[in-house]
């Protein structure tokens, strides 16, 4: 079933993430729809949840109110979406394959001349570092809310999702010099495995979040690819490990 409430203090994708993740805690929240321009929040639940305890889970900064008049006609609008045909999640994805193209195809010219596999994967994971990381920058606070829905060291502590979009830049800063690898390269494997069991979580759970591998600024839903892309990156460290290092 679903429940609808305005939310007022909503200013922006930051706080949308804040009230978001708030109603996502709650045991028997399966879905969490937040319209920022109108300020309502379209809960999908196992029951009917007391208003009480939604406040009660709500950051202070935020008045929650409940609507019922609005129930039915947003009630038609979540079925709507939840029908729309599967082509439109690959069309929300768009941006990340565009983006994998590219790293791919800028690797492949730096290693063109003098081609070796361990070079054309350093290169790869290094850009993909720096292009990423990029995109956390542009909303840093709003990255590192969206974050914590799902990285479990970022749930736990609140400084860890902003200091993340750093390691990735010393990452990929370390992976194109080629400076200190072993080292690199198992750093990169333990965050990115945690990462990755938090994406499984919510892959399991069937919860639909916003994926904050390229920020705020590109909505991205949580998928399949994400945990690919993931599990792309911690091959290649690991082999590189591997075959070089041990």
């Amino acid at each position: 079933m679903t429940q609808t409430y305005h939310i007022q203090g909503m200013t922006c994708n930051g706080c949308k993430d804040s009230v978001t993740r708030a109603f996502l805690s709650l045991e028997g929240v399966h879905q969490v729809h937040v319209d920022l321009e109108k300020g309502t929040a379209l809960l999908t639940t196992a029951s009917v949840l007391q208003t009480k305890l939604l406040k009660e889970v709500l950051p202070s900064k935020f008045t929650l109110i409940e609507d019922n008049t609005q129930r039915v006609k947003q009630n038609n609008v979540f079925d709507r979406d939840k029908k729309a045909p599967q082509g439109s999640k690959l069309e929300q994805l768009k941006p990340l394959f565009l983006i994998f193209g590219f790293l791919l195809l800028v690797s492949s010219a730096l290693n063109f001349r003098e081609f070796t596999t361990l070079d054309f994967m350093l290169d790869f994971m290094g850009l993909f570092f720096f292009v990423f990381s990029l995109f956390k920058f542009l909303d840093l606070s709003g990255f590192a809310l969206s974050f914590a829905m799902y990285d479990p060291l970022a749930k736990r502590l609140s400084l860890y999702g902003l200091v993340y979009p750093f390691l990735e830049l010393i990452l990929g800063f370390l992976l194109l010099a080629k400076l200190q690898l072993p080292i690199t390269l198992v750093v990169t494997v333990i965050l990115l495995s945690i990462t990755t069991i938090g994406v499984c979580v919510v892959l399991l759970q069937k919860k639909q979040i916003q994926c904050a591998c390229l920020g705020t600024v590109l909505k991205l839903p949580m998928t399949q690819a994400t945990f690919i892309e993931n599990s792309v990156m911690i091959f290649m460290a690991t082999f590189i490990l591997l075959t070089h290092y041990i």
